[in-house]
């Protein structure tokens, strides 16, 4: 029988396994086989309650050509797998082929992405998994998106909202979590992008993140400077002198439960969470968060240190939605050789944030 509304709100959320859905990326990248590896581990679904959002048959036939290539890996089978089939014309279904990118694997990556919002959005999932989808390929369908995350914005109807990267050091357990200020536009429009309003506006999303998403009520935020040696005193540069110093001075002041570290040159802001991901000092030097200008100022260092399991989420959406931090590997597609570490995370911190809002509802 179904429970009543009533009895499901009395029945606590501790109770209740997160709901999420898992998007199948582009089918003819590595989505496929790093869903059925991480699906394969015990510990990444206990806590958890997963649909895919695809294709069951190409799951069927990457299962398959795994086996026949030797892979001896563990994968789910499909066949014991949720999986919703996301309708899709039959010209593009019989076009996908595996390891090559193009306008009908972008129309199908587009179209897993719009049914796994629509039905979160509706209250059927609590979170979105999203596998890596091919940019260049949603542009070959007609879609022209800078990426997922803002295709996540605008179909949620939000403006605030923010890439946040987060990676637990297999080495010491610490936790390193970069917001990016600006994301995906060219390097030469990143000086003109920034604004003391921008700014004020992804630390503000930030330290709600910290606060709801991961209980730190009084985080401290390194944030680092734009120029070489953060200006060298306007020698290199003035934003650091002109707006940024007086903006950092001037947040302080307004949330003083807050510990603001910068503007840090950016060349030096990583050794401290260098070593505290390797354990080479203390990590209690260490902040809880780091604020970066720009996208290649904050995922170098994040890629350099945790490749394989970084994830990106996705901060001031309605809902959680987590990615692994890599790309579709058209190269590798198929071959039984990508690594599901970072898919794998990006399930457990899904699963670990849908609780967590959960549990804020039962307070």
């Amino acid at each position: 029988m179904y429970q009543s509304k009533q009895n499901l709100i009395v029945k606590s959320h501790r109770e209740i396994s997160p709901r999420l859905a898992l998007t199948l990326g582009d089918p003819a990248g590595i989505g496929p086989e790093v869903i059925l590896k991480a699906l394969a581990d015990p510990e990444v679904i206990q806590n958890c309650d997963v649909t895919v959002v695809g294709n069951r048959d190409l799951l069927v036939q990457t299962y398959d050509q795994l086996n026949l290539s030797g892979n001896l890996v563990a994968l789910a089978n499909p066949n014991s797998l949720k999986v919703v089939d996301v309708p899709l014309k039959q010209d593009i279904t019989d076009g996908i082929v595996t390891g090559i990118g193009n306008a009908v694997s972008g129309a199908a990556s587009f179209a897993y992405m719009e049914y796994a919002i629509a039905q979160t959005l509706a209250g059927e999932f609590d979170g979105i998994v999203t596998a890596p989808i091919a940019k260049s390929a949603w542009k070959a369908a007609g879609y022209n998106y800078p990426g997922q995350t803002e295709l996540l914005a605008e179909k949620s109807g939000i403006e605030r909202y923010g890439m946040l990267f987060v990676a637990r050091s297999p080495y010491t357990g610490w936790t390193l979590r970069t917001l990016l200020v600006t994301t995906h536009i060219a390097l030469r429009q990143v000086a003109d992008t920034l604004t003391p309003q921008l700014l004020t506006n992804k630390l503000d999303l930030l330290v709600e993140c910290l606060q709801q998403d991961f209980g730190i009520s009084k985080p401290r935020i390194a944030i680092a400077g734009l120029n070489p040696h953060s200006g060298e005193q306007g020698q290199l540069g003035r934003e650091e002198l002109d707006w940024l110093i007086p903006w950092i001075d001037q947040e302080q002041q307004k949330q003083p439960h807050l510990q603001l570290n910068g503007p840090i040159p950016p060349d030096t802001m990583w050794v401290k969470p260098g070593q505290a991901w390797y354990g080479n000092s203390s990590i209690d030097n260490s902040a809880d968060a780091y604020l970066a200008l720009y996208h290649d100022q904050g995922l170098i260092p994040v890629k350099l240190m945790a490749f394989d399991r970084a994830v990106n989420t996705s901060i001031g959406l309605p809902f959680v939605r987590t990615s692994p931090d890599h790309g579709t590997a058209f190269d590798i597609a198929g071959k039984g050789i990508a690594d599901s570490t970072s898919m794998k995370a990006a399930i457990q911190l899904a699963a670990e944030l849908a609780s967590a809002r959960q549990d804020e509802m039962d307070t």
